[in-house]
């Protein structure tokens, strides 16, 4: 035990005598340990503490040489504040990076200068350094890193930054820096890799960089220059930003190919004419081009030839033309396309290819239907917008208030709301074609729960004893029209105009695997024989058929099909065959024979709700007179039920009718965008079963 207590005194003495000596370095005068003792100590900020006797080369942000000499330090961040004070960092003798950026300080110390022959590195961005930046930067001889972006210098750039031959990194950027782009910095920093001097207010003619032969960077946004932009234009550059200037002239070279930009921006200029692009900037990845005036039709033709772009912005640009379909072909890796603001015409391709994640159209001259595939995508992009074109789109996806943001003056063409209760009454009622009449009067009235109270009903008109208690009703309306065609014939004349029925594709919406043909039809209607008539009426007659596979539908042949283009009317009835509510029966399927246009629904096997209006269901038997059965009846100004609990339940039953009805036409009234107004409502086949559904 007393060894090991010995041990640990020993131990603890040598670290004493360590701390004591770096603290007696420390007070040393004219070392790099009192220097960088001094700096922070004079803006008020402690030294920072280490253990061992590493002295001021254990601190956090100080590096030393192999002569414990202080060859790096950063103080970056630290919320320093003040002038730099004198006899601290310009003092140290071998330093060759400083990095005091990130702080608030706001004067530089005479004494800095006195580091040209060491330093290599100088970073004072992100302060508050006020006046001027004096020609004594010109002593860092050997500087090749100098960034003192992000302050408040003004006056001009020094001329005597030309004298650092060895500079690779020039960042003055976001100063308040005057006058010319110094022409001595051009011929003098051959060496130049990276150049930054955006956000200043550097104005006169863009100067010939050429002989700046190893630039890759260059960043002169945010000035006041003019002039041509051709001189920026070097084979070697990567990057070229001279947005937000005043540059009016652009004409390449017949040798210059642009193989190694991979970032243009010429935006917020006062570009005029043609820009081409033709054969040149092959592996370009982000080009903007915004806010100029542009006039040639083929820019985006050949934008679409270069496969790497990742980002295009040609807003504001006036551009007219249409959009390449290789742009959804060519652009696989495109993620930001705005083309918003201009004068561009025909359709919007399908780019739902791309990976989009900003596509904004809006503003243009653009027409016709949005892909269904590119709306899709739509809900997986950050940002969109197809206003002010002439565009029909089916968005149900989004909400009223995102369909306004990102839609407006565009056609919602919905045949269905997501939410009917939050959509606005529309005052204005489209123009329907006699079609979309045609089939949505075939809609109406699949009536919930008909045969849900049917036990408790009253049969209110004697029927005959031979009825069955379920039975498939074949109603006839009487024919007010006929038709263009004769049914007496039982359709052969129309029939015998589709030439190769084998050869008519049948469409069915939920099952698209299912191959039928019109022949299918043919024989699942008997050749559309009287036989297997349901109904006839003004907008043509409706079959039973039982299609291949033992489905059983109605098949419905309209006598005004002929009045539109096929692929008109397969959008009609696609549209339509969207419209899905409890009391409509649903559009299932359709098919285009020749001139005929004929419609295919779900079967009804419960009956016709003309007969269960007016004959009991289920085959209960009476013959008692209901016809002075009345809801209520006037005693001294009262009203009170007359009618029997019987009675009470048919008229309950009739109610439960009369609200699915209002329910259907309420849903097409209200709650489909555009809203459908109907103009023959008739009593059709109704399809929920006692078991399976109630009013």
């Amino acid at each position: 035990m007393g060894c090991c207590g010995g041990g640990h005194a020993l131990l603890f003495l040598a670290a004493a005598v360590a701390a004591c000596v770096a603290l007696a370095a420390a007070q040393e005068p004219n070392t790099d340990a009192y220097f960088v003792t001094g700096f922070f100590s004079k803006l008020g900020r402690p030294a920072p503490s280490s253990s061992g006797a590493g002295g001021v080369c254990a601190w956090p942000g100080v590096s030393c040489d192999g002569e414990a000499r202080v060859v790096a330090f950063s103080a970056a961040g630290m919320g320093l504040a003040g002038a730099i004070p004198e006899d601290t960092v310009g003092k140290l003798a071998r330093l060759q990076v400083l990095d005091l950026s990130g702080n608030r300080l706001t004067a530089l110390p005479n004494d800095l200068w006195e580091l040209g022959a060491s330093l290599r590195a100088l970073n004072l961005s992100g302060n508050a350094i006020r006046g001027a930046l004096p020609n004594n930067v010109g002593n860092f001889a050997r500087l090749q890193a100098f960034d003192i972006s992000h302050n408040a210098f003004t006056g001009s750039l020094p001329q005597a930054l030309g004298s650092i031959a060895g500079l690779q990194v020039l960042n003055t950027s976001h100063n308040q820096f005057q006058g010319q782009v110094p022409s001595a910095v051009i011929f003098g920093c051959g060496n130049l890799v990276a150049m930054d001097l955006s956000g200043n207010a550097l104005d006169g003619d863009l100067p010939d960089l050429s002989p700046l032969r190893s630039l890759a960077y260059l960043n002169l946004s945010g000035n006041r220059l003019r002039g041509s932009a051709i001189g920026a234009f070097l084979e070697q550059l990567r990057v070229i930003d001279l947005s937000n200037n005043r540059i009016s002239g652009l004409n390449f070279s017949s040798g210059y190919a642009g193989s190694a930009l991979m970032y243009l921006d010429l935006s917020g200029n006062e570009l005029l004419g043609e820009f081409n692009v033709a054969g040149r900037f092959r592996n370009l990845r982000h080009v903007n081009l915004a806010h100029n005036h542009l006039s040639n039709a083929n820019l985006l033709v050949s934008l679409g030839e270069i496969s790497e772009l990742e980002y295009v912005n040609l807003s504001s640009t006036g551009l007219h033309g249409q959009i390449p379909p290789q742009f959804s072909s060519r652009l696989v890796g495109l993620k930001v396309l705005d083309l918003s603001r201009n004068n561009i015409s025909g359709v919007v391709p399908d780019m739902s290819p791309l990976r989009l994640r900003v596509l904004d159209l809006s503003v243009n001259n653009l027409t016709g239907e949005i892909p269904v595939a590119l709306v899709k995508k739509l809900a997986s992009m950050e940002r969109f917008n197809f206003s002010y074109n002439n565009l029909t789109v089916c968005a149900s996806e989004l909400s009223p208030e995102a369909f306004a943001a990102a839609f407006a003056k565009s056609r919602n063409d919905c045949p269905i709301a997501v939410n009917p209760d939050s959509i606005k009454k529309r005052r204005g009622r489209r123009k329907g074609v006699k079609l979309a009449l045609a089939v949505v009067l075939s809609l109406f009235f699949s009536i919930l729960g008909l045969l849900c109270l049917a036990v408790a009903c009253r049969r209110r008109r004697k029927r005959c004893d031979t009825l069955p208690v379920v039975k498939q009703v074949s109603f006839k309306e009487e024919p007010a029209v006929s038709g263009p065609f004769s049914f007496q014939t039982d359709s052969t004349t129309w029939v015998a105009d589709v030439k190769v029925a084998t050869s008519v594709p049948v469409v069915i919406f939920e099952k698209p695997l299912l191959s039928f043909t019109f022949a299918d039809l043919m024989a699942a209607t008997s050749n559309f024989d009287r036989g297997t008539l349901l109904a006839e009426g003004r907008f043509g007659p409706v079959y039973r058929g039982f299609l291949p596979g033992g489905i059983q539908v109605a098949v419905k042949v309209l006598v005004h099909g002929s009045v539109m283009e096929d692929q008109d009317a397969a959008r009609e009835l696609e549209r339509l065959g969207r419209i899905k509510h409890p009391n409509l029966v649903p559009l299932t399927g359709y098919c285009l024979a020749g001139d005929q246009r004929i419609t295919i629904y779900e079967y009804m096997e419960n009956g016709n709700l003309h007969n269960l209006l007016h004959d009991l269901p289920l085959g209960v038997q009476t013959t008692e007179d209901w016809s002075a059965d009345t809801w209520e009846d006037n005693v001294a100004g009262v009203a009170t039920e007359i009618i029997t609990p019987e009675g009470t339940a048919t008229w309950m039953f009739r109610h439960k009718i009369a609200l699915g009805a209002a329910r259907a036409l309420a849903f097409l009234h209200h709650g489909c965008i555009p809203q459908i107004v109907h103009r023959d409502v008739k009593a059709i086949l109704h399809r929920s079963s006692p078991s399976q559904r109630t009013p």
